[in-house]
């Protein structure tokens, strides 16, 4: 009987200890599919590790992940040509209406004015920012800068990143007609850190070396005061859906929101945020 009860406490141990060791890529073992997601640029970091993770854990399964904007995701998950369109923006009521979209919110982002790292300039105030975006201020030197004229860089139509920004730090004022338009983050940057005149905006979690994020009101931008709501341009990033997720587009979405999925947020630069 001891013998009997020893080896049941040792099977029950293994079995808890295989339990404990079960990771959030378990749920994929024995799927096989495609994942097509496309949409705001800035979720694309998060999108691309949690892909390769589980494209590593399980090669019968295919993820491709697009950029394109907000925009794009919202009409590719809307008309059936992605299973998940990433926006930085809520959706509009219309959007839901229109395509059944379902969102699932899952990390904070903010929204940094960013210049090159050279600009001497490290503090805007709202209204300085409202009047250079919007052609008022021309040169660096009204701002305490060099001598120099402003090189303005915005993003897209469609941008959720343009929309956040627009919406609260512009109060919803208009840009210069003259500003350069460029299509993604990354993009942004590259402008950006080319170009010593230049100021532009992008997601907090997208500042690195090669530009610099200029605090706004005194506040800086980084993400834990996006976090704690002192920084006040934030936004949610989302993951949108036609109707209810099903299958592998539920699993990965149950993913993001995993430990897995939390890593991959913070090291991409953005707060998790609670399913």
């Amino acid at each position: 009987m001891k013998r009997i009860l020893a080896t049941l406490a040792a099977l029950a141990v293994a079995a808890w200890t295989v339990t404990a060791q079960a990771g959030p890529l378990d749920a994929f073992k024995g799927q096989k599919g495609t994942i097509d997601i496309a949409g705001g640029t800035a979720h694309v970091p998060v999108m691309k590790k949690a892909a390769q993770a589980i494209m590593t854990a399980n090669p019968d399964i295919r993820i491709t992940v697009a950029g394109g904007g907000s925009g794009v995701g919202v009409r590719k998950a809307g008309e059936g040509l992605v299973n998940i369109g990433n926006t930085g923006r809520a959706l509009k009521p219309e959007e839901v209406k229109k395509y059944g979209l379902v969102s699932f919110p899952f990390a904070i982002d903010g929204v940094a004015v960013a210049v090159h790292p050279k600009n001497p300039v490290s503090n805007l105030t709202r209204e300085q920012v409202k009047d250079i975006f919007s052609g008022k201020i021309t040169n660096w030197q009204q701002v305490g800068g060099a001598d120099a004229p402003i090189h303005v860089y915005v993003r897209e139509d469609g941008s959720g990143t343009r929309e956040t920004f627009e919406e609260k730090a512009l109060d919803k004022g208009a840009c210069r007609t003259d500003a350069s338009v460029l299509n993604s983050n990354g993009a942004m940057k590259t402008g950006i850190a080319r170009d010593p005149d230049g100021v532009g905006y992008v997601g907090i979690g997208h500042l690195d070396a090669s530009i610099k994020g200029v605090a706004f009101d005194g506040k800086a931008p980084t993400q834990a005061a996006a976090a704690d709501g002192s920084y006040p341009v934030t936004r949610l990033l989302y993951m949108n859906t036609r109707g209810e997720p099903q299958g592998l587009t539920r699993l990965f979405i149950d993913y993001i929101f995993s430990t897995d999925g939390k890593a991959a947020i913070e090291s991409s630069g953005y707060i998790p945020v609670r399913k």
